[in-house]
């Protein structure tokens, strides 16, 4: 079956990769790795650049010799949204007496990035590039583009649920074709070697990432 990946970049991260060995992820092995049987056309991957934090000021090179890695992959796009910190004011849910009632905290927020896998997800449907499209991400924003596909388009749709320990949002449920979840044992078939090369020379797994 022609299939088409789309990747729900933050998502995967954080339900499923943070604080783990497995983020050096090859995402076309991974695609193979779950869908063995089937033809993977093309994957897309959904990101944003991120920005240096002072407790991680390392943290967007490290995404940038990550997405170095995935332009080394055949059909793999990536495409960005934005990524924006900045310093809000909140109120304290239990303010303490004769102390501030307001905290300052930063505020970190992706724009775009659903509505780029919305698009290219439709489109390639409209357009017959995909038999089945897969993504990976649980959340409940994408049901109706889902919906969309499965029933007006008669496409099949798989959902894959990165996250171990919380079960597949019922409303994406509802608009899937079929449900799976990804496993640790997924992960580690899938990863990048500690190498590569590309045009430029070598790319290496960050360190911390170990």
């Amino acid at each position: 079956m022609k299939t088409n990946v789309y990747v729900d970049g933050f998502n995967l991260y954080y339900r499923a990769l943070r604080d783990t060995p497995f983020r050096w992820l090859d995402l076309r092995k991974l695609a193979q790795t779950l869908f063995p049987q089937d033809t993977i056309n093309q994957v897309c991957y959904f990101t944003a650049l991120l920005d240096a934090r002072p407790n991680d000021p390392g943290q967007p090179r490290r995404q940038l010799v990550y997405l170095r890695a995935l332009a080394t992959l055949p059909n793999l796009e990536v495409y960005y949204g934005t990524f924006r910190s900045r310093t809000k004011h909140r109120p304290l849910v239990n303010p303490i007496a004769g102390m501030p009632g307001v905290v300052r905290v930063r505020d970190s927020e992706e724009k775009g990035s659903d509505v780029n896998l919305v698009t290219r997800l439709l489109v390639d449907g409209f357009r017959g590039r995909y038999e089945q499209a897969v993504v990976i991400s649980n959340d409940s924003d994408f049901a109706s583009a889902l919906h969309y596909v499965r029933d007006s388009l008669h496409l099949r749709v798989t959902v894959v649920n990165p996250d171990r320990k919380i079960r597949t949002h019922k409303d994406l449920k509802a608009a899937a074709t079929y449900i799976k979840r990804l496993w640790k044992s997924h992960l580690r078939q899938s990863q990048f070697p500690l190498t590569l090369t590309d045009a430029h020379g070598t790319i290496r797994k960050p360190p911390s990432w170990a």
